[in-house]
């Protein structure tokens, strides 16, 4: 009965200190325990909690924009995947500070995962200009005209290093999606992110990378409420497929769905 005890107790105590880990790590992603203020090109120079939860700001130097909320989703969803062991790696396409992937890696380590890998799929150097001719959904739009969206590798790599985080479970996909996803050696996917703002960044990552997602596997979308170009490539993938996935939101911006089982 005392041993039955003692193991109930480390493992209430583990799940304890890993909640703690993670917590701590979420809120230092998204800069609100120093609450460092947001890039001026958003309009606003002060820091705002309500607007750091909901990732409606870019932080000065934090390592993600999406928000507390959106964090937590990612978050939730990587441990659903392990604890109902669906296969696959976790991926994200379009990745800024690498702050959403480096949770994926710190969840992946605080529950001692060694045989998953994550994947960052970003060009590194911001957003395309918008292709008008063959995406209309794309036009006017002016993302790539924002430099404060480029972020080099080696930026994001030494992001991950600052939280002993960088290793050969961590992946590159480094140059636009249409060149590097089709290609991409990724054989199984439990998690997958987008967050390529744009119509032709959304289809591509969900074309070449959509077959791959595992039955129970979780899709994210992060702008689906707030870009246009977005939200009618989601639909456009979405209805070519005859898909009807349950859509799930998480906090007025993103929202997230998993696939049929």
């Amino acid at each position: 009965m005392l041993r039955k005890k003692q193991v109930v107790w480390h493992q209430v105590e583990r799940a304890r200190i890993i909640d703690r880990y993670l917590t701590l790590l979420q809120n230092c992603l998204s800069g609100s325990i120093y609450e460092d203020p947001p890039l001026k090109v958003l309009g606003s120079e002060k820091f705002d909690p309500q607007l750091r939860e909901y990732g409606w700001d870019w932080p000065s130097v934090a390592h993600t924009m999406i928000g507390g909320k959106r964090l937590g989703n990612v978050r939730t969803l990587v441990e659903s995947v392990l604890g109902n062991h669906i296969e696959g790696d976790l991926v994200e396409t379009g990745v800024w500070r690498g702050g959403a992937c480096i949770l994926m890696r710190a969840v992946l380590d605080a529950y001692c995962v060694t045989d998953r890998c994550v994947w960052l799929a970003d060009s590194f150097e911001g957003l395309p200009p918008p292709n008008e001719e063959l995406y209309p959904a794309d036009q006017g739009d002016q993302f790539h005209t924002y430099k404060e969206l480029a972020v080099s590798l080696e930026e994001v790599k030494l992001n991950f290093s600052k939280y002993g985080l960088l290793d050969d479970q961590v992946k590159f996909l480094k140059g636009w999606f249409k060149d590097t996803l089709p290609k991409a050696p990724i054989k199984k996917i439990a998690l997958l992110r987008l967050d390529g703002d744009m119509y032709e960044s959304t289809m591509d990552a969900l074309t070449a990378l959509y077959d791959k997602v595992s039955p129970g596997g979780y899709v994210i979308i992060d702008d689906y409420h707030v870009v246009e170009g977005c939200r009618l490539a989601v639909h456009d993938f979405l209805q070519e497929r005859d898909l009807v996935p349950e859509m799930v939101e998480i906090d007025g911006v993103g929202i997230y769905w998993r696939t049929s089982a």
